[in-house]
């Protein structure tokens, strides 16, 4: 079976909308557009490096991919990311009928889950997204997502689309790597590691403190 490793940046505050320029999505008048750049550095282009070194296919929503498409294609020949986007496959989860343009495009119709299920049983190397965040949800709601690497940036937005939106599926996840780059940004990767567990520090036996407490309680009666 295919893995299918999220890759994103996000902000503190869980928002992922438009990182890489001011113009890249302004839907629902999203103003802060190109939050990434003042903070890149080696470390983050050497980890970019080793994610689009091994093989992989892309999965995008719809709404991603047109803006992968009015772009990387036209690139210079010899930008690596441009030449390697264009040239590995990409599967577009959408609702649409219109025709995928950009080389090497197959559209997944239906339902998003259960389309990207059946494409992780088949054949190929490992999927990988980018941006993409309602289908990010979607995946994350259905189990779908085995690995989770994240560039979080020390930048609060307030606003704009997020990773885990307001309701997302309860999980706890498990740190495997962590890095920290010199602007502060720190590199994490994840694992889903089933439920959420909850408990109390509360004790059996309460404590001295508590003791005392009741005591006071008591004589104030």
């Amino acid at each position: 079976m295919r893995k299918l490793i999220a890759a994103a940046f996000v902000t503190l505050d869980g928002v992922m909308q438009a990182p890489g320029a001011p113009e890249e999505d302004r839907s629902g008048g999203f103003e802060f557009g190109g939050w990434v750049k003042p903070h890149w550095d080696d470390l983050l282009g050497e980890d970019l490096g080793q994610l689009f070194g091994r093989p992989f296919d892309l999965l995008l929503g719809r709404k991603t991919y047109d803006i992968f498409a009015a772009y990387w294609p036209y690139q210079p020949a010899d930008d690596p990311i441009g030449s390697l986007f264009d040239r590995v496959a990409k599967y577009v989860v959408t609702s649409s009928t219109e025709p995928l343009g950009w080389r090497n495009s197959t559209a997944l119709n239906g339902d998003p889950a259960a389309t990207v299920r059946r494409l992780k049983q088949g054949d190929g190397p490992d999927l990988l997204t980018q941006g993409s965040a309602q289908l990010l949800q979607a995946l994350h709601a259905a189990g779908l997502i085995d690995e989770y690497r994240l560039k979080v940036f020390p930048v609060v937005l307030g606003r704009g689309k997020r990773l885990f939106a307001e309701g997302a599926a309860p999980a706890t996840l498990k740190l495997t790597e962590a890095k920290t780059s010199d602007a502060g940004v720190t590199l994490a990767t994840y694992l889903p590691a089933g439920p959420v567990v909850t408990d109390s520090f509360a004790t059996e036996e309460p404590s001295a403190l508590e003791l005392a407490r009741r005591e006071r309680v008591a004589r104030e009666g």
